[in-house]
């Protein structure tokens, strides 16, 4: 097997299930990206961070390695690393003969000419380590394949989970030049006043939308409310309006931790068609309300929304499913029901710690994907203590855990007297409110809605503009 100056084996990382086959490399790129951080220290070093980091995973054999930690560590001390010290500083360590010595030192130096395809040769590098990484994560999957007692779904996320971290690794965020970000901005910006773009997803509830500016991508969007008050109803409502109803019929990922899929599909089929589920139970179907079910299925069908109802879904699990749904349906919204039923990839000391791993998980979900996250959540029982007629949610409400207020670009309160839903006539409508607690780039408010408890939706009160769906149409 061929060596570096005689000393140093190539084959210094292990080739996984392939051992008598060295994983890609290229040290002829190594050697470059060494000779131009030494030759160039104050332009190369700088480059070479950008693009590989300061692991030294990038380098193939122990030695190349070594150099390259040197040469970092130099830096960061503020040392300008030139071939001695870099050498002295090998030798201090005892790594300079492990490193091929001093000669290898002066052959990588003199592998160049010029330094002007630095960034090409970082390039070169971040594609093999990438492969090599894609080789030791099929490796160590194949290894676990093996383990008769493995949770084969649990190993499929764990794989899935490995191939995204190797994508992403590495991807850094390009510095940019505040001139090309105004004259951008300003492009957008004229193209939104003139409805060329939208700022978000429109909710279908047009006061709300004036607030929030619609559901917007990065954004974590929470909904929360004490239980029975309707807030799954309102994140259906809005998914029909984002999938169903709306100019534009958006995919979306409903992850329901609480309701099963055929309870879901049939909500949305009774809110679609405007009829009582009771009406199947207590025999009060019609011909009518037969046109009205036959109707809104042909309405339903052609929606490109995808319900996974797996019960006590980890953050882990809803990042891969996430993941593979835009992979392969690329969808433009996910919304939860609910953040407290998740859990924590690991075991934590307390349960806010837990809600807080969460909170956090699903905030940078939504930046990875850019696509907005509508989180429903609940309440605590202190809202319930206040007698006051004026009582109303606070951010302090919200359950378990006060990550989730900071996490959180919008939180919105759903809000209405319970007892006036009780012994309602059927096809009538009670007061609610839906209060935006916070707003991180918009302003706060209350936002007037009609709750049908018989059909299960809300729309916004009158006078509004009415578009679609329950938040604004007939």
């Amino acid at each position: 097997m061929p060596e570096v100056a005689g000393k140093t084996s190539v084959s210094a990382r292990p080739a996984g299930i392939l051992p008598d086959r060295a994983q890609p490399h290229n040290l002829k790129v190594e050697q470059a990206v060494l000779a131009a951080m030494l030759r160039e220290p104050k332009s190369c070093i700088d480059t070479v961070i950008e693009k590989l980091g300061t692991s030294g995973d990038a380098f193939y054999t122990a030695a190349n390695r070594s150099i390259f930690n040197g040469i970092i560590d130099l830096h960061k001390a503020g040392t300008v690393p030139d071939l001695l010290v870099v050498a002295q500083k090998l030798k201090a360590s005892d790594k300079l003969e492990a490193a091929g010595g001093e000669l290898y030192l002066a052959e990588i130096y003199s592998a160049i000419a010029t330094t002007v395809n630095i960034e090409s040769w970082c390039e070169i590098l971040r594609n093999l380590a990438m492969l090599r990484r894609m080789i030791d994560a099929c490796s160590g999957a194949l290894m676990k394949c093996f383990d008769g007692d493995a949770d084969p779904n649990k190993l499929v996320e764990e794989i899935e989970t490995d191939i995204y971290n190797i994508r992403t690794a590495g991807a850094t965020e390009a510095i940019r030049d505040l001139r090309f970000l105004v004259a951008q901005e300003f492009r957008t910006l004229m193209d939104i006043k003139d409805r060329k773009i939208e700022v978000g997803i429109p909710t279908g509830y047009t006061p709300l939308d004036d607030f929030t500016g619609g559901l917007k991508k990065g954004e974590m969007f929470v909904l929360a409310a004490r239980p029975s008050i309707g807030k799954t109803s309102l994140g259906l409502n809005i998914i029909a309006n984002v999938a169903i109803k709306g100019e534009k019929h958006y995919p979306v990922a409903f992850f329901s931790l609480e309701m099963t899929d055929s309870q879901i599909a049939r909500r949305l089929l009774c809110s679609e068609a405007g009829i009582p589920e009771s009406v199947f139970w207590n025999g009060t179907f019609n011909d009518s309300d037969m046109v009205k079910l036959t109707n809104a299925a042909a309405n339903i069908r052609d929606a490109k929304l995808f319900i996974d109802p797996t019960g006590g879904l980890t953050i882990s699990e809803l990042r891969a499913k996430a993941r593979r749904l835009k992979n392969e349906h690329d969808i433009q919204l996910i919304v939860i029901d609910y953040l407290q039923l998740m859990h924590a990839d690991a075991r934590v000391d307390s349960r806010q710690q837990e809600v807080a791993e969460i909170s956090g998980g699903i905030k940078k979900l939504a930046k990875d994907l850019d696509v907005p996250v509508l989180v429903l959540a609940q309440l605590n029982r202190e809202i319930d203590k206040n007698t006051s007629a004026n009582a109303r949610p606070k951010l302090a409400h919200l359950r378990e855990s006060g990550a989730i207020e900071q996490d959180a670009d919008i939180v919105t309160f759903l809000h209405r007297n319970r007892d006036d839903a009780k012994n309602i006539a059927d096809g009538a409508s009670t007061e609610a409110e839906l209060i935006v607690e916070k707003n991180r780039n918009g302003k706060i408010g209350t936002v007037k809605l009609n709750f049908y408890p018989s059909k299960m939706y809300f729309e916004a009160a009158p006078p509004v503009n009415r578009e679609y769906g329950p938040g604004g149409g007939e």
